[in-house]
């Protein structure tokens, strides 16, 4: 099999010269795109090749890369594969401190810096700290990058590389750092095999119906950061894989215009993207009308066509959903609206393919079955989940010890606790170390309680935190429709579902207190990781003092 393996590289090359002037990248600037087509970003990506060796960067060197989702990220990580350096993607939300931590961890000589949200001195003096940092062309909205080559330039005045090199597929084709949930980053080593094993494997099955469209016409689009492994292979390597275009959003504010003038034929997002989409259309329409509107056969597939066409998945072949957990009642509410949500399990380890829910066959409260060509297991003392695949990662970078300790006798330890049923459906109940125990010598679960919450429209989000006092606290955040509604109404609707939800957990589990937060929760400050993932350890120091009073105390809602 190792003979037929194309690399996304590859694929790259066969579609500049089979459809060159089908567009590859679309990038939205107003009212306006700016479109490469296959040929034109080859040209561009090739010049960028050249200009990195004659900079005098050694073959095989780690280079960064530090932006937000853009055209030039992904001509910046092919120029990369194309003159054989490895490529190291960085969130772009880094803290100076947090930046020099993973340059150093990775071996880092050169750095691409782009677009981003928020760029100071400090993290320039870091960056500035390279033998080489490259800036994309400026992006309206991001901040001026004061330092470095400038990426026009380099490609006014350098000829394009002329050869079409094939990766050795053993090679190190990009280190990705792990999102920090459990602690510092981890650098994640994939070679060009496992990027090219993934590829096959939907080659073969056509597990996200990247193949239901015909060869360029895909349609992606990118807003998750790239250098996350599921934003990556889904949509850098699915465009990839059938010469399809992939489009970018050009701020938050515009993300709903640009989704829609776009209209995916592929579409992959976090449950709390999701829950946005719901709670927006709601905005809009309460659910009692849309209730009334989708029981008229008459009027159900015009409401469902309108309410596609607006968020701009008319034309999705594959909605997918991962990163955490999808609440069921979501799931639920969007199938009743046409849109079959389908839960996907991974993690940077295995390159983020592991489960998918088979399509129209979604079992409650399970992340699918394991995909063709992989195994897993429960790990019977620990709970823990196991995984088998021929795309596991080569080993976490410079850290021999730690790649021990997760790949044991060809299967990796996940750190999710979890449960396999009869037919091979996977229930995650859990981090295995993310239990905590009460004053009382309990231990607590807390992801199986916040499920009980899942249906209720006021609440964005929800931590169930108590380590050091006897019972669990329930640490919540009002969603939009919550924060335009009676503070009154709030507390007794939290207090009722406090108690429904009481009713179902064992008496050491049982919520004393839910406690309103007023200060959202996000990535700027550190509560939720860049997908939108619940630091627990952050939201623990943080309300750590304050867990104690609020348990005590004789209100069992309160508002910080």
């Amino acid at each position: 099999m190792a003979e037929t393996l194309k690399t996304p590289i590859e694929y790259f090359y066969k579609w500049e010269k089979e459809i060159p002037n089908r567009p590859f990248l679309k990038q939205p600037k107003g009212d306006d795109w700016k479109v490469w087509t296959y040929a034109e970003a080859g040209q561009e990506a090739r010049k960028m090749a050249t200009a990195l060796r004659d900079l005098g960067l050694p073959k095989g060197a780690h280079i960064g890369i530090s932006s937000k989702n853009c055209a030039h990220w992904v001509l910046a990580d092919m120029a990369l594969t194309m003159a054989g350096y490895v490529s190291v993607p960085f969130y772009a939300s880094l803290t100076a401190d947090q930046l020099e931590e993973v340059l150093r961890k990775s071996d880092c000589k050169a750095l691409f810096v782009g677009k981003m949200d928020h760029w100071d001195k400090a993290r320039e003096e870091v960056a500035d700290k390279m033998e080489v940092v490259i800036k994309f062309p400026h992006y309206e909205g991001s901040p001026k990058i004061n330092i470095g080559y400038d990426w026009n330039r380099l490609v006014d005045i350098t000829a394009p590389q002329e050869t079409s090199p094939s990766p050795n597929l053993e090679d190190v084709w990009s280190i990705l750092f792990t999102s920090g949930t459990t602690g510092s980053p981890k650098g994640v080593m994939h070679t060009h095999k496992n990027a090219a094993l993934i590829i096959a494997n939907e080659s073969k099955y056509n597990n996200l119906h990247v193949h239901d469209v015909p060869v360029g016409e895909g349609r992606f689009f990118s807003f998750l950061p790239l250098n996350h492994i599921a934003e990556r292979a889904a949509v850098e390597i699915g465009a990839l894989q059938n010469g399809g275009a992939i489009s970018f959003a050009e701020s938050l504010e515009t993300f709903g215009k640009n989704l829609r003038e776009t209209q995916p034929t592929f579409f992959f997002a976090v449950p709390r993207i999701w829950t946005k989409f719901q709670l927006g259309v709601l905005s809009q329409m309460p659910q009692e009308k849309l209730d009334a509107a989708l029981s008229h056969p008459e009027m159900k597939g015009q409401v469902q066509a309108k309410i596609k066409q607006t968020l701009g998945l008319t034309h999705s072949k594959c909605n997918l959903t991962g990163a955490s957990i999808t609440p069921e009642p979501v799931k639920d509410w969007f199938q009743s609206i046409g849109i079959d949500l389908r839960e996907v399990y991974g993690m940077t380890e295995n390159f983020g393919g592991f489960t998918l829910m088979p399509k129209g066959k979604n079992k409650p409260n399970t992340v699918g079955k394991p995909l063709p060509g992989t195994q897993g297991k429960i790990h019977p003392e620990t709970g823990e989940i196991l995984m088998k695949m021929d795309w596991m990662m080569k080993g976490y970078y410079n850290d021999p010890e730690l790649t021990a300790k997760t790949l044991k006798d060809g299967w990796l330890h996940t750190g999710d606790k979890g449960i396999m049923d009869d037919e091979g459906y996977i229930k995650i109940i859990g981090r295995v170390k993310d239990a905590f125990k009460t004053t009382k010598g309990k231990f607590v679960v807390p992801t199986t309680i916040e499920a009980h919450f899942s249906g209720n429209d006021n609440l964005e989000q929800i931590c169930v935190a108590g380590l050091g006092i006897p019972q669990p606290l329930g640490l919540v955040c009002l969603s939009e429709i919550g924060q335009k509604a009676d503070k009154a109404a709030i507390t007794a609707s939290l207090q009722s579902e406090l108690e429904r939800v009481n009713q179902h957990l064992a008496p050491h589990e049982k919520i004393s207190t839910i406690v309103i937060a007023k200060e959202a929760w996000s990535d700027a400050n550190k509560m939720l990781t860049p997908t939108l993932k619940i630091r627990r350890g952050a939201i623990n120091e943080k309300y750590m003092e304050k867990m104690s009073n609020w348990h005590h105390a004789e209100d069992s809602v309160i508002w910080e």
